[in-house]
């Protein structure tokens, strides 16, 4: 299947964060004119430390996401043109791309196990490839994310956990609400990355109501 499968896949080459910032700027312009009819969850202020969180993404790599996914799949290797068709088709909170080894999922959560399958299967069939799971502060609390770090752990999967902390969940501040820590952090047995940043987009949408 996929998961064995040895072939190196090529990618674009890196985009810089203003390419970034312009692609996002460009969704959320189409997604105002009423041309999206479906949400769009934008990104923003964190283009250099994703871009910097990339360099450890090798091609042969799978990536699983969430709802907002648009960056990653332009630093994996979509082109843009081909990125944004799937956007305007709607299916922007559900990007999959088998050739470039992307799957994501609009289920809070619901893109960890996923996530640990992939990984779990490369450890069967004696892979080198590494998962990289992206999640938001918001759901790196919940209960199906720390069973999953758990099981990851008990299975020595070669996963990587990149929490991406906008602050917010939804509408709601995060730390005051749920009380903020990394989940399972068992003796470095799991690798995540954690950063902070701050977008000038709401959770979904980009701040203007729309109609369809």
């Amino acid at each position: 299947g996929a998961v064995a499968e040895k072939k190196t896949i090529k990618t674009e080459r890196a985009m810089t964060p203003a390419e970034l910032s312009a692609f996002e700027a460009d969704i959320a312009a189409e997604f105002n004119a009423g041309n999206i009819r479906a949400p769009v969850h934008l990104a923003d202020g964190n283009e250099a430390k994703v871009i910097e969180v990339f360099q450890s993404v090798r091609p042969e790599d799978w990536l699983c996401c969430s709802w907002r996914s648009h960056y990653h799949c332009l630093l994996k290797g979509v082109p843009p043109a081909e990125l944004k068709a799937e956007i305007m088709a709607g299916r922007s909170i559900a990007l999959c791309f088998p050739k470039y080894r992307i799957v994501s999922s609009a289920i809070v959560g619901g893109v960890v196990p996923i996530a640990i399958g992939l990984a779990m299967g490369i450890k069967r069939c004696g892979g080198a490839e590494r998962v990289h799971a992206f999640l938001g502060d918001m759901t790196c609390q919940s209960g199906i994310v720390h069973e999953c770090v758990k099981y990851a752990v008990n299975h020595m999967l070669n996963i990587r956990f990149v929490i991406e902390d906008n602050g917010i969940s939804v509408c709601t501040p995060t730390a005051p609400t749920w009380g903020f820590m990394l989940p399972g952090m068992i003796d470095g047995a799991v690798e995540f990355s954690h950063y902070r940043y701050t977008s000038r987009y709401p959770h979904a949408g980009s701040g203007k109501r729309i109609e369809f």
